[in-house]
Order: C-alpha cells, then sequence, then structure tokens
C-alpha cells in the first residue's frame, strides 16, 4: 500500500488501513523517528476510546485474595 503527498503536503490513508485501526475524522497521530530512518506512525487513542475494553469485576479483590494469587504466580513461576 502506498499513498502520496499533496501539494498542501497532506495524506489520504488508505481504507484498509484506516479501517484496520478504526481510523475517524479528527484522529490524531503521533510519529516517532528512529534511528535507522524508519518513522514510526501510531494513531493517538484517548484514555476514553479504552472504556468497556476490559472485562469488569463484579466486586474489587481483598487483600487475602491479592496475596493468595500472588502466592499461587509465585509457586508457578518457580516450578519452570
Amino acid at each position: 500500500m502506498e499513498a502520496t503527498l499533496s501539494s498542501k503536503n497532506q495524506v489520504t490513508i488508505p481504507k484498509q488501513v484506516r479501517e484496520y485501526l478504526h481510523l475517524r475524522a479528527g484522529d490524531r497521530f503521533k510519529f516517532f523517528l528512529q534511528p535507522d530512518g524508519v518513522v514510526v506512525i501510531l494513531p493517538k487513542i484517548s484514555v476514553s476510546k479504552l472504556k468497556g475494553s476490559l472485562p469488569r469485576r463484579k466486586k474489587p479483590l481483598s487483600i487475602e485474595e491479592m496475596n493468595a494469587a500472588i502466592r499461587t504466580a509465585a509457586a508457578q513461576s518457580g516450578s519452570r
């Protein structure tokens, strides 16, 4: 895929890329210049777009439940 820079220094993002990244008009981007000459362009995602993306627990964990989960994870990582 490729795009062309217009005389007004604008680029139209190909439809396939817009759909893949779920982009809409007004979305913002961050640009990262890499030492090897590569430019990485990422959509700047607002926190509000993330709302609802993780399943919600019905009730918070107690300290005891957290400690039990930590012990279980530590025991499992020790057996690897």
